[in-house]
């Protein structure tokens, strides 16, 4: 428990989530603490309240309605939220984040009852130290930093000031699959305006209301705010969530060599998508150096995709370039050329040369039927891209096509994965980026394997923090995909790519121990690492009341 400088007592106990036990509170604690009185006579263990609490949850109407509730109880009883969720993580993973959290925070300013982290505001940057020194938190008392700007929320845009739900939203995640204290994990979204009119127009609009604050003024916004987290929390992992094409990878660039930090959009989607074409390639036959990948969508998930995949075609013995060089990237405009107006950097290393081909091909369609590729990899949200006839034509000269359309929400999918089979006879090896049922084909049943990021970020931020590593290598990313990779089983027919969601806790304790081991090995760790899966398992907290005064 992190350290605090004043204990609860009497009622403020009860407002205080992380020591409030309620109607579990013992006859003698209640006697103790100033309690009596404050709580029905009758006391319930854990158990038998998150068995009502579940009871309460069905009784909502409708996923949104559950997502407030879930959050009201987490802002009255932390350990019982979290215990609810870790018994029923299956269920509750798409209420408290995707695809629910989408819906809850464009709804922010209309439901917000009792704000949570911390709300840093580019007009104020003076308030950024004292914002944190207000946690009364350590130095030590703090393991992980989730900060968000809210320009690129999941698949719905800019959200502003609502971008606080994902961050909340992750770190419940963090704490159910990989048992990060929720004491000592801060929320935090940067608030530097929206350039969404509704906010600006909805009179109960909670945020900044004016447009999105660039260039020098947002830069040095966020250098006061990693400042004044490795300064004040100097073994904390700053996360990055949902940040804009503009800002996300240079963001990263910048700081990537200087702080224990990772994007998931970009290194956690690479990660996890890697880990599904290592294990295609195993069920294929084709090795990594003999990849030739389409990724479609070539914002910072895709190029994130990109860059991991291209890695790994080096460690299998191709140069860089000629490893980049088997991969096309494929955006609105069409195929990224050398003379693609708009280029991004990051885009840049995959443009095709204007003149590879005499009459270079724009469409998806065209690239599919010229590059023949083993892999198609969708990040663009753009629904029923993948096509009948881009399938088709893959599969026409690939054995095992390897599709996947990662895009969500479901309604974004490129593809559905039952109609991919279909159109491969059950030939291709799908993934996708939400849950999605298996598909009955001529006598198989396909298990579509998630590429939920769960699977591997909770889990590479654990071993981080065991390992109190000063940076995220990329060692310690493909440590993570290819530990995911290997608890998952693909020979059999219909098999999953990726190991089920069901057990993320297991997934994640496993990840953090490769992830701590390959800090060692690159020199990052700053713990000694004596006994390492004992000392994740030490490390991952459970939710169960603690005695009151430790």
């Amino acid at each position: 428990m992190p350290s605090r400088r004043h204990e609860p007592y009497g009622r403020a106990l009860l407002t205080d989530p992380l020591r409030n036990k309620g109607v579990a509170f013992t006859e003698e604690e209640r006697e103790k603490y100033g309690l009596v009185g404050m709580v029905p006579p009758g006391v319930l263990s854990l158990e038998q309240q998150a068995r009502r609490a579940w009871e309460q949850l069905e009784s909502q109407d409708g996923d949104l309605a559950k997502n407030v509730y879930l959050e009201q109880l987490h802002d009255r009883n932390e350990v019982l939220y979290h215990r609810l969720l870790a018994d029923r993580l299956t269920e509750l993973l798409p209420i408290v984040y995707d695809p629910t959290v989408g819906e809850a925070i464009k709804r922010y300013s209309h439901e917000i009852r009792r704000p949570r982290g911390v709300f840093l505001s580019v007009d104020r940057p003076q308030d950024v130290r004292p914002a944190f020194e207000a946690l009364e938190l350590g130095a030590d008392d703090v393991d992980l930093v989730v900060a968000t700007d809210a320009e690129q929320i999941l698949g719905i845009g800019d959200w502003g000031v609502g971008g606080m739900r994902i961050s909340v939203g992750k770190l419940a995640v963090y704490t159910a699959a990989a048992g990060i204290h929720p004491g000592r994990a801060v929320p935090v979204v940067l608030d530097v305006g929206t350039d969404n009119q509704a906010l600006l127009n909805d009179p109960l609009y909670v945020g900044n209301r004016h447009s999105r604050v660039r260039g020098k003024a947002y830069d040095a916004f966020v250098a006061a705010y990693v400042d004044t987290v490795r300064e004040l929390f100097p073994h904390a992992l700053l996360h990055w969530e949902d940040f804009g094409p503009g800002n996300g990878r240079r963001l990263l660039e910048t700081y990537g060599e200087k702080v224990c930090t990772f994007n998931d959009d970009m290194q956690g989607t690479g990660a996890i998508t890697l880990a599904c074409v290592l294990n295609a390639s195993r069920v294929s036959g084709t090795p990594m150096r003999e990849q030739r990948v389409v990724v479609f969508g070539a914002g910072t998930a895709g190029v994130g995709i990109a860059d991991q995949l291209r890695d790994a075609m080096v460690r299998d013995g191709l140069g860089r370039d000629e490893a980049t060089a088997r991969i096309w990237c494929v955006d609105r405009q069409g195929l990224l050329l050398r003379s693609t107006e708009g280029l991004r950097d990051y885009q840049r290393p995959y443009a095709r040369p204007d003149d590879e081909w005499d009459d270079p091909p724009v469409r998806l369609q065209e690239v599919v039927d010229r590059v023949r590729p083993t892999v198609l990899v969708g990040t663009s949200t753009v629904r029923g891209a993948f096509t009948e006839d881009v399938v088709r034509s893959m599969a026409k000269h690939v054995e095992r096509p390897v599709v996947l359309p990662l895009s969500n929400p479901t309604e974004k999918m490129e593809a559905q994965p039952e109609q991919v089979l279909r159109w491969t006879d059950g030939r291709a090896l799908v993934a996708a980026g939400v849950p999605l049922p298996p598909v009955e084909l001529d006598g198989t049943t396909h298990v579509i394997g998630q590429a939920n990021n769960a699977l591997v970020y909770p889990g590479l931020g654990l071993g981080a923090i065991v390992a109190r590593a000063s940076r995220v290598t990329d060692g310690m990313l493909r440590a993570a995909a290819e530990a995911v990779a290997d608890m998952a089983d693909p020979s059999g027919p219909g098999a999953p790519l990726l190991p089920e969601v069901e057990n993320l806790r297991a997934a994640s304790a496993t990840v953090a121990t490769a992830v701590a081991r390959r800090a060692a090995e690159d020199g990052v760790a700053g713990a000694d690492l004596d006994d390492v899966i004992q000392q994740v398992q030490d490390a991952m907290w459970e939710p169960v009341y603690p005695e009151l005064g430790q």
